[in-house]
C-alpha cells in the first residue's frame, strides 16, 4: 500500500477570525440592491460601504478607527440620482474614490483627511459616456488616473480621469451583459466575463479580443473570473445542474481547463479575490456565510483547497485590504471587511507563526501606491510593471500620496487622444450637450 502524502504548504493553517464585537461598524443601511458587485471597497485608511438612501444613490466613507455604532445622521457621499453599484477607492491616492450608479455617470470623490463632517454632494470629476446603469468600476494597477468602467449597455469605457476623458470605448465586442471586468498585474491586458457565456482577454488600448473562451462553465447562471499568476485565469461559475465551480486556464490554451473543481449547489455567485503575493485565491459567496480559500500552484491539481471561515451571519458584500494595510507583526495576511445587514466586520486571516520576527516567507515585497506610469503615457503604450515595496517594518508612506490633478481647462475639449476626436463641426465628444447627439449618429 501507498501511503498518501499531505501537500506541504505554509498556508495549511490559516484560520480566519471575526474582530472584537466593538471594532465592527454597527447600525449601518446597507443596500438592498440586487447587484453583485462588492458593495464594499477598503484601504489603510478608510472603509466604504453602499447604504439605502432616499431619492437618489449614496455611500459611506468611514475612518478605519472610527468603529462601534455609527450614528443614523453621519455624512454620506450622495451626489448620484440613482443607486449606487459599485465603488473603488484608488490605489494610488487613499482619498480619491469613484463610484458607478444607475444613473448611468461614474463619479470621482475626495474625501477630505480624517473622513467627511457634512454630506458630500459635488464630484471632482462627473464622467459621463455609458447609455445605462454603470455596474462595474477598475481602477489600473499601475498607471496613475486611468479608469475602467461597463455598462449595462455593454460597453467597456477607458477614462483618463484627470482630463475627464473617454480615451478607449469598447462597444463592439461583449453582445450581452458583462459580469466582470479586471486587469492583469501589470494593466496590460483586461479580462471580462460576459452573459454571452464568453470569457475574454482583451488588449485594452485597441479594444481587440487576443483570446476567448466559450462556455468556461456549462450554467447560465454569473461567471466571475480573475487573472491569477502567470497570466492564467481563475474562473467562478455553475455547472449545468447549478453545482457551484471554480476553474483554472490557461488563455494561451483555452480548450480545456486546468483543473475544473465543484464545490456545493448554494445559488451566491463567488467573488473571487487573489492575493499575487501568496498564491491564495480566496471565494467570498453573495449570501454565504463563509469565506473559502484555496493555493494556486504550479502542480496538478494546481487549485489546492486550504481551508474555510465560517460563521453564522451571511454576506452582502465584501471588501478585501490591500497587502499594505495589514499588521505583518501579527502575520496577518488578508483582511476582508464583510457587510452585513446592518453591520461591517472585518475578518482577519492570519498564519499561527510563535516568533514575533518578520517572517519574509509571508512577506515579500509587494505593490505599493505609487503609480508606474501616468495616464497620457500609458494611452500611448507604456507598460510598466508595479512598483513595490517593502513591508519589513510596516507599511509607513514616506512619500506623499499621489496627488490627484484634475486638468479642468481640458475637461470639455481636450484633442490628446484618438478617442476624443472633433466631429466636423468642431465641437468635442467630451461637451455634454453634444455627446448623446454624436453617440447616436456614430450608432446608426
Amino acid at each position: 500500500m501507498s501511503r498518501k502524502v499531505v501537500r506541504t504548504s505554509k498556508f495549511r493553517h490559516v484560520f480566519g477570525q471575526a474582530v472584537k464585537a466593538d471594532q465592527c461598524y454597527d447600525d449601518i443601511r446597507i443596500s438592498q440592491m440586487t447587484w453583485d458587485s462588492n458593495f464594499c471597497t477598503v484601504n489603510p485608511k478608510f472603509v466604504a460601504m453602499i447604504v439605502d438612501a432616499s431619492g437618489g444613490g449614496a455611500f459611506m466613507v468611514l475612518p478605519l478607527s472610527k468603529t462601534g455604532r455609527i450614528d443614523m445622521s453621519y455624512p454620506t457621499v450622495c451626489g448620484h440620482t440613482g443607486p449606487v453599484l459599485d465603488i473603488e477607492f484608488c490605489p494610488h491616492n487613499d482619498n480619491i474614490i469613484a463610484s458607478g450608479s444607475e444613473d448611468c455617470s461614474v463619479m470621482i470623490w475626495e474625501i477630505p483627511e480624517g473622513g467627511l463632517t457634512s454630506p458630500l454632494t459635488d464630484p471632482v470629476v462627473k464622467l459621463e459616456g455609458h447609455s445605462k446603469r454603470v455596474g462595474i468600476l477598475s481602477w489600473h494597477p499601475t498607471a496613475h488616473n486611468v479608469l475602467m468602467s461597463a455598462g449595462c449597455d455593454n460597453v467597456v469605457i477607458l477614462w483618463n480621469v484627470a482630463r475627464g476623458d473617454a480615451v478607449v470605448r469598447i462597444d463592439s465586442v461583449h453582445t450581452d451583459l458583462i459580469y466582470s471586468a479586471c486587469w492583469n498585474s501589470d494593466g496590460s491586458r483586461i479580462l471580462t466575463s460576459c452573459k454571452d457565456k464568453t470569457l475574454r482577454v482583451l488588449d485594452p488600448r485597441k479594444g481587440t479580443v487576443l483570446y476567448e473562451k466559450e462556455k468556461p462553465h456549462e450554467g447560465s447562471r454569473p461567471v466571475r473570473a480573475v487573472f491569477v499568476s502567470d497570466g492564467k485565469i481563475l474562473s467562478t461559475g455553475f455547472s449545468r445542474m447549478s453545482e457551484r465551480q471554480v476553474a483554472l486556464w490557461d488563455p494561451k490554451n483555452f480548450g480545456e481547463a486546468l483543473t475544473l473543481q465543484e464545490l456545493d449547489t448554494s445559488s451566491g455567485v463567488l467573488l473571487p479575490f487573489f492575493d499575487p503575493d501568496t498564491g491564495v485565491v480566496y471565494l467570498c459567496g453573495k449570501g454565504d456565510s463563509s469565506i473559502r480559500y484555496f493555493e494556486v500552484t504550479d502542480e496538478a491539481p494546481y487549485v489546492h483547497y486550504l481551508s474555510m471561515y465560517s460563521s453564522k451571519e451571511s454576506q452582502k458584500g465584501m471588501g478585501y485590504m490591500p497587502k499594505r494595510g495589514l499588521e505583518v507583526n501579527k502575520c496577518e495576511i488578508a483582511r476582508f471587511y464583510k457587510l452585513h445587514e446592518r453591520k461591517c466586520e472585518p475578518i482577519v486571516m492570519t498564519v499561527p507563526r510563535k516568533s514575533d520576527l518578520f517572517q519574509e516567507d509571508l512577506y515579500p515585497d509587494t505593490v505599493g501606491p505609487e503609480p508606474s506610469a501616468e495616464a497620457d503615457e500609458w494611452f500611448e503604450g507604456k507598460d510598466a510593471p508595479p512598483n513595490l515595496i517593502s513591508l519589513k517594518d510596516g507599511f509607513v508612506a514616506t512619500t506623499k500620496a499621489k496627488e490627484f490633478k484634475v486638468h479642468k481647462s481640458l475637461l470639455k475639449t481636450t484633442t490628446a487622444s484618438a478617442g476624443n476626436q472633433h466631429d466636423s463641426s468642431g465641437v468635442s465628444l467630451l461637451d455634454p450637450q453634444c455627446f448623446a447627439s454624436v453617440l447616436a449618429a456614430d450608432n446608426k
